[in-house]
Formats: structure tokens, C-alpha cells, sequence
């Protein structure tokens, strides 16, 4: 079976970018382009549920059963906290209701009643009602043939998106499900479809496109340039090609400790605010600087993430269907198979 480093990769320094977003954030030494990991998510994302679907044969039912298994508990807990912590006060700024706080456990966009964005009560869970969105789209097309889904998941997304642009919603919930931010699920799952035809560039055209990438969102970040999806999710499926360029034609070298990062990449991505309101709070008591804050913030922010993986995520997921392998583990038929 390949392992693919590539992905794993991605997954890590996504985390890592959205975790040095909330601390930066936090500190005031703004980041912002680290909110770009989550584009970069969503393509790695579309690229892993087209891959795997096309490499072993999986019903819509047990395709959405086993992504809520793997997506809900850990998300579960961590939103159990924050409702916890709201209702006993640590969390002042947080406002709770019946309806937000559904919606927040069930993967609905609902307004929050502390901001009135489509934020659940763990902020950034947010991606994780897109992610379902896609889910449940995906499982719809498993009903076809492999060779079909990519254009029928094209077809349906593109015109969600069309409806959006053309109609211009303004219930903020179709506008949520409209945006162009979804498309980057598909752009996933046509680089998948490249991978298992064989059809990637050389690794030096996969190394230019990822040097691309970086001097795209570093043009963005130093320029203070305002970006969204249509800026940032280019970029994003440039920098998946050129990993997946490079490791295709193995020149991609095996680093354990960046691999396991992204193996905890999901537990990072939802435990690490908690430290960071933590670490910055106590910070800046102690008149500390804010880059030592930034710093401290970032590390013990991936090292909370790392922590509940071990202790929450991986018992939990090993409970409910036995020991789960990695994703670079998984049989996800490429050009070195």
C-alpha cells in the first residue's frame, strides 16, 4: 500500500497555518493568511474521498456512516466543552440558544446569538458543516459508476454555485451552501482522478507549482491583499498537484514526525483555541511580548491538539470500529502502484 506523505503534509502545515491564524489573531500580530489552511483542507479533502472511493467499492450508506463516525465524536466533545464552559461562565463572551446550539451539535448553519454569523458554538467547526454538506453530496454520486462521479459532483456543485452568483440569496443559509468555497471539494477530487490515471506533472513542474503556491499567499499576507476562495482556492489546488507531482515520481522524502502531524491534524484543528485563550490571557497579565506569546501560544496550541488525539481521538475512533488505520496507510491506488 502507498503511503502518501504528500497529503500528510498538507494536512500538517494546514493545521499549522490556522493555528498560527488564531493565535496571531489573539495577539495582535495578525496572520491572516493562515486562514487559507482551510482551502488547502478542502481540496485535500475532495482529493481523499474521490481517491479512496475509486480504490475500494463503498455504499452512500457506509460512506456517510463512517465519515460522521470519524468527523462527529471528537467534534462532539469539543463543542460539549465550550457548552459546558458557557453555561459555568468561563467562556462570558458566549451567548447560548436552543436553536444555535442544535445546529452546532447536528452540522446546521445557524446564526450565533454572540456574533449573528453562521458560526457554531465551536467557531471554527464551521468547516465541518461544509464538510458534511459535501459528504452527504458525494454519497448521492456513489450511486453511479466511478468513471461518472466526477462530472456528476461537478455538475451539482456547479450549480449550487451558479444559483448563488446568479441569485444572489439573501437567506444566509443558501448563501452559505452557494458560495464558491465548495468547489474546492471537486477540484480535489479531480486531482484524485489525475493521481489514479497517472496524469501528473514531472516533479519539477510539481515543485513550480508549489513554489507558486507559497509566493501566491505570501503576496497576499505581505501586500495585506484581501482574499477569498477564488484567490486562495487556486492556490490551494496548485499546492496539492505540486505535492502529489512530487511524490508521484518519489522524490518526496519520508519525514515521520511531519506524517504524524498529520495524522493529528484534526484533533489540532479543534482543541488548539482552547490553549491559545489560555496562553494569551495569562500572557499578557504577565506583560510578556506578544511575539513569546504568539510563539508559546502556537506550541502548546499544537501540543493540546496532539494530546487530545492521543487521549480522546484515536481511543475513541479504536472503540467504535476497531483499530482505524492512518490515512497514509490506506489503499489509495496511485502512479507508483
Amino acid at each position: 500500500m502507498q503511503t502518501l506523505y504528500s497529503i500528510q503534509y498538507l494536512r500538517a502545515f494546514a493545521a499549522l497555518a490556522v493555528v498560527v491564524f488564531h493565535a496571531g489573531e489573539r495577539t495582535g500580530l495578525p496572520f491572516t493568511i493562515g486562514a487559507a489552511g482551510v482551502d488547502v483542507f478542502f481540496v485535500v479533502s475532495g482529493f481523499i474521498m474521490m481517491a479512496i472511493s475509486d480504490s475500494r467499492p463503498v455504499g452512500p450508506g457506509d460512506f456517510l456512516r463512517n465519515r460522521l463516525l470519524r468527523i462527529a465524536p471528537a467534534y462532539w466533545a469539543a463543542t460539549l466543552v465550550m457548552v459546558i464552559g458557557a453555561v459555568a461562565g468561563v467562556f462570558p463572551n458566549l451567548q447560548l440558544d436552543l436553536a444555535h446550539t442544535f445546529g452546532s451539535f447536528f452540522f446546521i448553519p445557524v446564526a450565533s446569538p454572540s456574533s449573528g454569523n453562521l458560526w457554531p458554538v465551536l467557531v471554527q467547526g464551521w468547516t465541518l458543516n461544509y464538510e458534511i454538506f459535501f459528504y452527504a453530496l458525494f454519497a448521492l454520486v456513489l450511486f453511479l459508476r466511478p468513471a461518472s462521479r466526477l462530472l456528476a459532483l461537478t455538475l451539482i456543485f456547479g450549480v449550487f454555485v451558479m444559483a448563488g452568483a446568479l441569485l444572489q440569496p439573501k437567506n444566509p443559509i443558501l448563501a452559505f451552501y452557494t458560495a464558491p468555497l465548495i468547489l474546492e471539494f471537486v477540484a480535489g477530487a479531480a486531482l484524485a482522478k489525475l493521481w489514479t490515471a497517472r496524469r501528473l506533472p514531472s516533479p519539477i513542474v510539481g515543485l513550480s507549482l508549489i513554489a507558486a503556491s507559497i509566493a501566491g499567499f505570501a503576496t497576499i499576507h505581505l501586500l495585506k491583499l484581501e482574499f477569498d476562495a477564488l484567490t486562495c482556492g487556486p492556490l490551494a489546488v496548485l499546492l496539492v498537484l505540486g505535492a502529489l507531482a512530487v511524490e508521484a515520481n518519489a522524490h518526496l522524502r519520508k519525514l515521520p514526525f511531519l506524517a504524524y502531524l498529520g495524522d493529528s491534524s484534526y484533533s489540532i484543528y479543534l482543541w488548539h483555541t482552547f490553549t491559545i485563550s489560555v496562553v494569551v490571557k495569562i500572557g499578557f497579565m504577565l506583560a510578556l511580548p506578544a511575539a513569546a506569546i504568539l510563539l508559546v501560544a502556537v506550541v502548546l496550541g499544537t501540543a493540546s491538539g496532539i494530546a487530545a488525539y492521543e487521549c480522546l481521538e484515536k481511543p475513541i475512533q479504536s472503540l467504535l470500529k476497531g483499530k482505524r488505520p492512518s490515512l497514509r496507510r490506506l489503499p489509495i491506488r496511485g502512479p507508483a502502484q
